[in-house]
């Protein structure tokens, strides 16, 4: 669908770079506030490290979501955007001495904490400073997800989170700890997730976990059930975003929460994966023994999900309407996984022409590298192209 993209604006621009529809974006934030604003539990977070493009940033903080953090540098990009402080939540397996300073100084909402060792240390360093972290356990539910294993999280065979089975004698290790509030329950599945069976079955999983802390008398003000909610990478035209009232009303139905108790998400692909694309140009059109390459100026430095995970991205020629043909769509890159798509069809193909990698908002823009000394893709939004 080449009218949502400014083309004449594209054709000043040095390739390759990423474009951010913000009213797309802006209509994602107003849907998901709308189907989580119909649940009073309801809170929602986004998780930066999808993509920490400053001025999405402060779109995201504007319609007042939460951010999720996994570095100290992302509580910083948060902080910086005009995300709430008490909003803000940090998560991550290893956390550097340096990064829990800054959350404590800044007296963030919660630390998402995945071991003992973590959490002693936290102590130790908020009692230095003289102040009390809240902290929530990242339980490993060992619920499968129906995605790609690399990026499943949930099972018992991961390094995330705190066995279930270790979880009662944790909660009441931090209850004995001065300089720790124990605030709640942490749990993320995995990622790209689009069968709702895999979130019903993680709420009848912590339904049991809340029963059973019960009958030892243990509150839990808050669960946090982390994201994980997928986009449609083939139809992105025909589904711009997501089902997030099918979403919210899976837990709406299937987690039993308790009087006072708040529910935490954590959405990151699914709130900016649709807007954003990366647009390259045509290099060359290559005549190979057996087929046709489009070789483009973005490369695995730019988008590494196909390389990475082998990863589906639907890819159009915005500049030129012509007979299809068949192509495999490769970078620069002296790497044999620089690809992005095979045995594609796109209008025909012509040195010059601008490629749009469509569904490239989410871990797209934030995983660039600088492999073979390349420049990093610059981001532009709407208001920036004339």
């Amino acid at each position: 669908m080449k009218g949502i993209f400014p083309i004449e604006g594209f054709k000043a621009m040095e390739t390759p770079f990423y474009y951010y529809n913000t009213e797309l974006l802006r209509q994602t934030l107003s849907t998901i506030n709308i189907e989580a604003g119909k649940h009073e539990q309801f809170r929602v977070h986004y998780a930066i490290k999808a993509n920490a493009n400053p001025k999405l940033l402060n779109i995201i903080s504007h319609a007042g979501l939460g951010a999720d953090c996994v570095s100290g540098g992302e509580i910083k990009a948060a902080i910086d955007a005009g995300f709430s402080r008490d909003k803000i939540v940090y998560a991550g397996v290893g956390k550097s001495d340096w990064e829990i300073n800054i959350g404590i100084d800044n007296e963030i909402q919660c630390f998402n904490v995945e071991s003992v060792p973590e959490l002693e240390v936290i102590n130790e360093i908020a009692s230095a400073r003289g102040k009390v972290a809240n902290v929530a356990f990242r339980i490993n539910p060992n619920v499968g997800a129906h995605t790609h294993a690399n990026i499943t999280t949930g099972l018992a065979e991961n390094k995330f989170g705190i066995a279930m089975r270790d979880m009662e004698n944790v909660i009441v290790l931090s209850l004995k700890m001065k300089n720790i509030n124990f605030h709640g329950l942490h749990f993320h599945i995995g990622s790209q997730i689009l069968d709702m069976g895999d979130f019903e079955a993680l709420c009848n999983r912590i339904n049991d976990l809340l029963c059973q802390l019960e009958r030892h008398h243990i509150k839990v003000e808050t669960i946090n059930v982390g994201g994980g909610l997928g986009v449609d990478y083939r139809h992105p035209n025909r589904m711009p975003m997501p089902d997030f009232k099918a979403y919210f009303d899976t837990y709406a139905k299937h987690l039993k929460l308790r009087e006072g108790q708040t529910l935490h998400f954590e959405l990151g692909r699914a709130v900016v994966a649709q807007c954003g694309s990366l647009i390259t140009k045509v290099l060359y059109v290559k005549e190979g023994a057996t087929k046709k390459f489009v070789i483009v100026d973005a490369g695995m430095t730019d988008l590494i999900r196909p390389a990475l995970y082998n990863a589906y991205h639907k890819i159009e020629n915005i500049t030129y309407d012509g007979e299809k043909q068949t192509y495999d769509v490769v970078g620069p890159i002296c790497e044999s996984s620089d690809v992005f798509a095979k045995a594609i069809d796109l209008d025909e193909c012509h040195r010059g022409d601008l490629i749009a990698i469509r569904s490239a908002g989410a871990y797209g823009e934030i995983m660039a590298s600088q492999y073979n000394c390349r420049r990093l893709p610059s981001g532009y939004v709407t208001e920036d192209i004339r």
